[in-house]
């Protein structure tokens, strides 16, 4: 069997765990559970590994966090995946217990595990289960709103969960202590609400006195992710418009060399390379103003701030620093992808 390309991503905010799997073969992928402000990490990470998303999924109607589905709908065209006993809008496959999402040349298995909310599901997905709010490490979702049901959510755990195989994976939606896997098994013995000896009544009678406060977001979250994160009205959110800004996964914009070469009359050029450098084959740029990375933080005021700023180094590593220099700094900024060197390959104009 071919391995799967996978990747667990976090959000600090919401302390959401985002997942990512796909078939290397087909270089198809799905997200699992997205977050609404990663949409721009979670498209750079499909670009830079080559992928093409096909659907995006919701384990359940998020309290806490706004679903980045629609957004990933709207970039890129795939299919939003959500229980369809929340009827939701914008879903594109409703589905519920024993349906199958596929992968390229892998499956996904829905099993309901309502009890956090009514519409809760897992995804089983060869050696891992993707539990949501239903199971987590060591905890279970609270189930003092969205028809939540402690006593319903003890059987989804005990036979939907904990009946895989002891060596199964388990991925929380969430996970506020740093853990990021556990295993069916750890939690059949060591979960302190439903593992070990605990029965209906020893995991109804935890659940219903936790005692805990609403979402902060929960007033906010509830109704756009009826929406599947479609912000009211359809709007879509701001983006830049000065230029064709994508953002990397590492979090550093870049901008096209060629592009920049077509509108610089409209921008700032810092070129960030030393003054031996300036000499070397690669040239310079004429119109550019021109500070060594190491001297930047001291002589911010010599660039203007009426323009957007592009940086450029030999290969975009240090203007990339540059960059986020920038950006701390209130500049609107972003890095020439490549630097010089693609610059060069480019046949670009350098006066």
């Amino acid at each position: 069997m071919v391995a799967m390309i996978f990747r667990q991503l976090f959000d600090v905010e919401s302390s959401t765990y985002t997942y990512l799997i796909a078939d290397p073969v087909s270089r198809e992928a799905v997200i699992i559970d997205p977050v609404f402000e990663k949409h721009d990490r979670d498209r750079a990470l499909l670009r830079e590994l080559g992928l093409t998303l096909t659907h995006t999924l919701d384990t359940h109607l998020h309290a806490d966090h706004v679903t980045g589905a629609w957004l990933m709908k709207r970039a890129l065209g795939s299919k939003i995946v959500l229980s369809g006993r929340y009827g939701a809008e914008e879903v594109d496959v409703p589905v519920d217990h024993g349906d199958t999402i596929r992968v390229g040349h892998f499956a996904l298995e829905v099993r309901a595990t309502p009890g956090h909310t009514a519409g809760c599901v897992s995804y089983v997905f060869a050696d891992r289960v993707f539990t949501g709010d239903a199971l987590l490490i060591r905890g279970a979702g609270r189930t003092d709103f969205q028809q939540g049901d402690a006593r319903q959510l003890y059987h989804s755990i005990r036979e939907q969960i904990f009946s895989l195989p002891g060596d199964t994976l388990v991925f929380p939606a969430h996970d506020y202590a740093g853990r990021t896997v556990s295993s069916v098994a750890e939690e059949r013995a060591h979960n302190p609400r439903v593992g070990g000896q605990a029965n209906e009544e020893d995991f109804a009678g935890f659940m219903e006195n936790l005692g805990l406060p609403h979402p902060k977001k929960i007033d906010a979250a509830l109704p756009a992710n009826a929406r599947c994160g479609k912000p009211e009205g359809g709007a879509p959110p701001a983006k830049p418009a000065w230029g064709p800004v994508v953002m990397t996964y590492a979090g550093i914009p870049e901008i096209d060399p060629a592009w920049v070469a077509e509108h610089r009359r409209e921008l700032t050029l810092l070129d960030v390379r030393t003054d031996e450098e300036l000499r070397g084959d690669l040239g310079r740029l004429e119109d550019a103003v021109h500070i060594p990375l190491d001297l930047l933080r001291d002589r911010l005021d010599a660039l203007p701030r009426d323009k957007p700023v592009v940086s450029v180094c030999r290969s975009g590593r240090r203007s990339a620093m540059a960059t986020t220099i920038l950006r701390r700094e209130g500049f609107d900024a972003a890095n020439v992808a490549g630097g010089m060197l693609r610059w060069r390959d480019l046949g670009l104009p350098s006066g």
